[in-house]
């Protein structure tokens, strides 16, 4: 459905044109007509279908910009989101000149004390600061007219309901309530019950989403060989832009870690970081500094980040919503996407569960070996050459004499050698890196012994022969502990490694689309 079909004013329509948005996506078209409306409504759909616009269109639509006061109130989980949340209401007001605040933790309250003096007409935030700003006095909400919740089940994760519940007991009752979030659980539907009128409840099925756009596949091997199988794999499928997840914080910091010291350009991200060092970081894997952003579930959750060809499950998740958050972050804007999870032969188990709730089944995909992985550094240092070559760059003729000399000593054999040497380094002779092994996720055995159906008794032995040789290339916080289950929020304790650095060759021989089926090293 067209933009323009949904009732949204001339000048929402032009910001909408300016950022090159033409069809409204499932939630959007779903949503934005009851929003305008004056419905409360419960939208349930994963990361990365526009659900900003969804909430925030409806919203821009009922601002009166020559009332002063603060109209709209939006509450996010993390402070990524309440930024790039702020920061797509203010592209998409831009030309009705709505103004827009965001407030979180981490950053300077006085600057937000003054941003909030200047009568926002939106403010965006997460809980605690938001609380802050109202202890404070700085924040009134006396005439907020719609309120949005965005990200629901992972304020509630994260221990966010009872601050959620005394910010709306601030909100006057007579108010438009707008409610996001990927899953359903009860305590959500009781906040619907408590705090809504009569809502009307949008749910966009996952498997639509997860099913076609995005090619599920996954690695069953030991904890201790997944770092090297990774980095094989990274010189084999060249993605253009990866998220590699991590169980931890300390697994996010040796991973970062470790691919840097392999010349990857990658830098890690989770809930112990300081809020400039987050969005430095996050600024640069936008802007293409970064080839690879390693990440925690919740430092993650909520990015908006576009171009993302590959995402790597370096720890599978405990929960199947958390994978169905993770991969989301690619396969998106109808591009296609990867996806490919390690799985130790305990977490079995966890893995057939996720194919339960996407109502896909994954793929298993052989590890690549050290010769397939250096062929593909070999022919990324084949089209670094050959795309260098194409510019004409008149600055070559100043190193023509010098090459004249050296070929008088050297082959030309020999001087190629050297330079495909220097920029595709041998994956057999790189940096050792060692990672701390994880305490293994809970053991499924029940699930895995239920018997019957295709996967015979134990699930995941079926999977053991005939695993397809699928290398796909480019193709198209609060962190805590809980009852002794691992997952992104676990403490951390201090941990330190000498790695050193050195540099790698950028990829491999894979062309977009293209799947290596290697029975041998040919």
């Amino acid at each position: 459905m067209k933009f323009k079909e949904l009732g949204l004013s001339e000048d929402l329509l032009q910001s909408i044109e300016r950022a090159g948005f033409e069809e409204a996506t499932p939630i959007q078209a779903e949503t934005i007509p009851l929003a305008l409306e004056g419905k409360d409504v419960i939208g349930q759909a994963q990361t990365g279908t526009g659900k900003t616009a969804a909430f925030g269109l409806p919203m821009l639509q009922k601002i009166d910009t020559s009332n002063r006061d603060l109209q709209g109130l939006v509450i996010a989980p993390t402070r990524e989101l309440a930024i790039q949340t702020q920061e797509e209401l203010y592209r998409l007001g831009r030309d009705k000149k709505i103004r827009v605040q965001a407030v979180y933790g981490g950053a300077d309250i006085g600057r937000q004390i003054r941003g909030l003096k200047d009568h926002p007409h939106i403010v965006v935030g997460t809980p605690g600061r938001m609380l802050d700003h109202i202890k404070r006095r700085t924040l009134k909400l006396e005439t907020v007219e719609t309120l949005v919740l965005d990200e629901a089940d992972e304020m509630l994760n994260m221990g966010f309901l009872e601050d959620i519940e005394e910010i709306i007991s601030k909100v006057p009752v007579n108010r438009q309530t707008l409610l996001f979030s990927a899953t359903m659980p009860d305590a959500i539907k009781r906040i619907g019950v408590k705090f809504m009128k009569e809502p009307h409840h949008v749910k966009i099925k996952t498997n639509v989403m997860t099913a076609d756009l995005i090619d599920q596949y996954y690695i069953r091997s030991k904890e201790f060989e997944k770092f090297d199988i990774m980095t094989r794999l990274l010189d084999v499928q060249k993605p253009e832009l990866t998220i590699v997840f991590g169980r931890t914080k300390r697994r996010v910091d040796e991973l970062s870690r470790g691919l840097e010291a392999r010349g990857y350009r990658a830098e890690g991200i989770h809930g112990d970081l300081s809020q400039q060092k987050r969005m430095s970081v996050l600024r640069s894997f936008k802007n293409g500094g970064l080839d690879i952003l390693v990440a925690t579930d919740v430092a993650a959750r909520g990015l908006d980040i576009s171009g993302v060809t590959h995402v790597y499950n370096y720890d599978i998740p405990q929960d199947p919503e958390s994978y169905v958050h993770r991969i989301g972050r690619t396969g998106r804007a109808g591009k296609d996407g990867i996806s490919v999870t390690f799985v130790t032969p305990n977490e079995m188990g966890y893995l057939h569960v996720i194919e339960e709730l996407t109502k896909k089944r994954m793929d298993p995909m052989r590890p690549p070996t050290e010769k397939e992985a250096f062929r593909g550094a070999l022919g990324a240092a084949f089209e670094e050459i050959e795309t260098e070559l194409d510019k004409e760059d008149d600055s070559l003729e100043k190193y023509e004499k010098a090459a004249s000399k050296l070929l008088e000593n050297h082959s030309a054999e020999e001087l190629a050698a050297l330079l495909l040497k220097t920029l595709a380094k041998d994956p057999s002779d790189q940096v050792p890196v060692k990672i701390t092994p994880e305490r293994p996720l809970p053991d499924r055995k029940k699930r895995q012994n239920r018997g019957g159906g295709n996967r015979g008794g134990r699930g995941g032995n079926d999977r053991r022969g005939g695993r397809r040789d699928n290398y796909r290339g480019k193709g198209g916080s609060g962190e805590k502990s809980r009852g002794g289950k691992f997952d992104s929020r676990d403490k951390d304790k201090k941990y330190r490694d000498n790695q050193g650095s050195k540099k790698r060759g950028n990829g491999s021989e894979k062309k977009s689309g293209f799947v290596i089926r290697n029975k041998g090293d040919k």
